[in-house]
């Protein structure tokens, strides 16, 4: 039994010798809807990439098969096509394509304003964590879609701020608005962060020593509060999707046109298919929707396993 033991404590000495990083990673790999996850968004992100070779046809153009309207699957438009002839699965490629640019667009920019916020006001605390943090308050105390769409409308009429925002139906002006709305709930997450944070040791030695507020919170307090930035990030992209799908079934989203088609936009125009018998215009971009939803909140629940050892699975 010599042998034995000697081999279950090296195999504990490699486990202790995993880095944190490690850790995390192998905390991430074991989370099997998460890998999963990650393939599928992998392959739809190369799909859209390289749409000029991935899609059939254009994102406006008709197949060349009159009659062509309200066709179901076949081999000529593997999705069917809609009320005049588009084939529906290019469109959806192109409309995925949208759709993730505006959800990691506005999460990127969104998290880092989010995260910023929150690291100063918990850093700094006193009246200006106060006034930032019932700001915070303020803006998540309003419903969310109503808000959306009274400060679309502001927005939108104001004509200094279109060199920045775009025209009010743009991809680029939806970016900016949800990219207004999604810092909230990150700086909260962010200032409990920083809170629990800035009276450890390393954050007392880096004022010890001389060090700036500034470089305090960029080299150490957002470094160490990686884990919920990230989690946050990818949640933020699924709001975003969802919210721009949500707009655009209302009529409030990118305008449809060349190269602004999106998954709301697809969404929005199949109301009253599955009545009229044309089934495939509701169920594929509803379908691909929830799929991108799902695998984009498995990858952030198994980010956060991944980065809080406490919710360990195998611990």
């Amino acid at each position: 039994m010599p042998g034995l033991t000697q081999g279950f404590a090296l195999s504990e000495q490699n486990e202790n010798v995993l880095s944190p990083r490690q850790m995390a990673l192998r905390r991430f790999v074991s989370h099997k809807a998460a890998v999963v996850s990650c393939i599928i968004i992998g392959v739809l992100t190369l799909f859209v990439i390289l749409a000029p070779f991935t899609a059939r046809y254009g994102v406006n153009q008709s197949v060349q098969a009159p009659p062509n309207s309200f066709l179901s699957p076949r081999s000529n438009a593997w999705l069917g096509t809609d009320d005049i002839g588009r084939d529906l699965y290019s469109r959806l490629i192109y409309g995925v394509r949208v759709s993730l640019l505006i959800g990691l667009a506005s999460a990127i920019i969104s998290v880092t304003l989010g995260a910023l916020v929150g690291a100063v006001a918990g850093f700094r605390g006193g009246k200006f964590d106060d006034i930032l943090m019932r700001v915070t308050d303020l803006f998540l105390a309003f419903p969310f879609l109503v808000t959306l769409l009274v400060v679309r409308n502001v927005l939108g009429g104001l004509p200094w701020l279109k060199p920045i925002t775009g025209e009010m139906n743009s991809v680029r002006f939806i970016i900016v608005l949800f990219s207004i709305f999604g810092w909230m709930g990150v700086a909260r997450i962010v200032r409990g962060q920083v809170l629990s944070l800035k009276e450890r040791e390393f954050v007392e030695a880096a004022r010890a020593v001389g060090a700036s507020r500034r470089y305090i919170i960029v080299r150490h307090l957002l470094p160490n509060s990686i884990g919920p930035i990230m989690v946050a990030l990818t949640f933020s992209v699924v709001g975003a999707i969802i919210s721009e799908s949500t707009l655009a079934f209302f009529g409030y989203g990118p305008q449809a046109g060349d190269g602004a088609t999106s998954l709301g936009i697809l969404v929005g125009a199949a109301k009253g298919a599955v009545q009229t018998g044309f089934w495939w215009l509701a169920v594929f971009p509803c379908f691909v929707l929830i799929i991108i939803a799902l695998s984009i909140n498995f990858i952030g629940d198994a980010l956060r396993d991944a980065t809080d050892p406490r919710l360990d699975r195998g611990a």
